[in-house]
């Protein structure tokens, strides 16, 4: 499980990078093509069509990492009142769907890849096939990522606060404070 630890995390770092060097490429691609429009009534044709491949590809190696930080966001506040067994129960449930899914779209990106490998992008005239690759790489990472989360639990290798494997947004844990507060009387308020 180490190796795989170890593979998984390594592989995200590169992500990182990757997905650092996108966005840098996309920042240099349309500022450059904004000044040379406006500056000098030229521009780059490429800038568009080449930064919407990237932001498509950062969207999805970014997808990646969240899911791997767990960091994609959730409602936990039905889960988080169930006992230990409920909530492995719904952890496996929810593993087990998300795996389907993401084997549905390993599926669908392959369909789509091969049917576009010989299909030329407009102006790059680049293989289209390039784009539907993103949804390759995620469904492959996050399968991966699933697939040891699922076998941790099963294998009982899961402390209980490990079981929630999302993370609220700010909105909701202030609604649950406020609810709270006002349940058991804010603090500093006379009753």
């Amino acid at each position: 499980m180490v190796y795989i630890d170890r593979f998984i995390g390594g592989i995200c770092r590169v992500l990182e990078l990757a997905i650092a060097l996108l966005l840098a490429a996309m920042v240099v691609l349309v500022f450059g093509n904004v000044v040379a429009r406006y500056g000098f009534n030229s521009g780059i044709t490429l800038s568009e069509e080449i930064s919407r491949w990237m932001f498509i590809w950062l969207t999805f190696l970014g997808a990646v990492i969240a899911l791997k930080e767990r960091g994609h966001l959730g409602m936990d506040m039905v889960v988080a009142k169930l006992p230990t067994a409920g909530k492995k129960i719904c952890l496996v449930t929810g593993q087990i769907i998300m795996l389907y899914i993401v084997g549905l779209m390993f599926q669908g990106s392959w369909a789509q890849a091969v049917i576009n490998a010989d299909v030329s992008a407009p102006v790059s005239g680049l293989p289209m096939a390039i784009v539907y690759a993103s949804g390759l790489v995620f469904s492959a990472m996050a399968g991966l990522i699933i697939a040891v989360d699922l076998y941790r639990v099963l294998a009982g290798k899961l402390k209980e606060q490990d079981l929630i494997m999302v993370q609220e947004s700010e909105e909701a844990v202030q609604l649950k404070q406020i609810l709270d507060d006002a349940q058991h009387g804010a603090p500093g308020r006379s009753a």
